[in-house]
């Protein structure tokens, strides 16, 4: 069975733990300092959202699946694309080592296609004191946006632009 992923960049992540954790009714699965992720059962998803100093909104979207035949049938998919395909295995990202394949669709929005092997207690490989620590785990040269920013939504405003 696959889950629905999305990662969104925040500019607070205690205001926005607290929003996301009434708007799911529940508290996160996993949080870290820089870092929350609800696994949801309904709606089926893994929702996640990092302050680790990238831009605030869309950071990509993915597919989780449950298991390695599952991933190898994603990339049968993924190989059909028009797109740069782009393979990581045994990576560490979000507090996980996962093997991972990554596609930009056609607006650049970076899809990230995963299966997760473990949790491990580190964000990502890269030192605190590099400038790539900070940002998320979409790999350079996947994502031609860095980040596709959701704009904001005006409360007396009815349409949708």
């Amino acid at each position: 069975m696959k889950r629905m992923h999305i990662h969104v960049g925040v500019k607070n992540l205690k205001e926005s733990i607290s929003f996301y954790s009434k708007m799911f009714a529940r508290a996160p699965t996993i949080e870290k300092t820089d870092y929350a992720k609800w696994q949801l059962e309904d709606p089926k998803i893994n929702f996640a959202i990092s302050a680790r100093g990238a831009a605030e909104g869309l950071n990509h979207l993915g597919i989780q699946v449950e298991d390695a035949t599952e991933l190898s049938d994603m990339k049968s998919r993924l190989d059909t694309l028009q797109a740069e395909l782009v393979e990581e295995e045994g990576t560490a990202c979000c507090y996980a080592k996962s093997d991972k394949y990554w596609v930009n669709d056609p607006s650049g929005i970076p899809w990230e296609t995963f299966h997760t092997l473990d949790s491990i207690p580190v964000f990502n490989e890269t030192p605190a004191s590099s400038a790539e620590a900070s940002a998320c785990c979409v790999p350079t040269g996947v994502s031609s946006v860095a980040t596709v920013s959701i704009g904001s939504i005006s409360k007396k405003s009815n349409s949708c632009s």
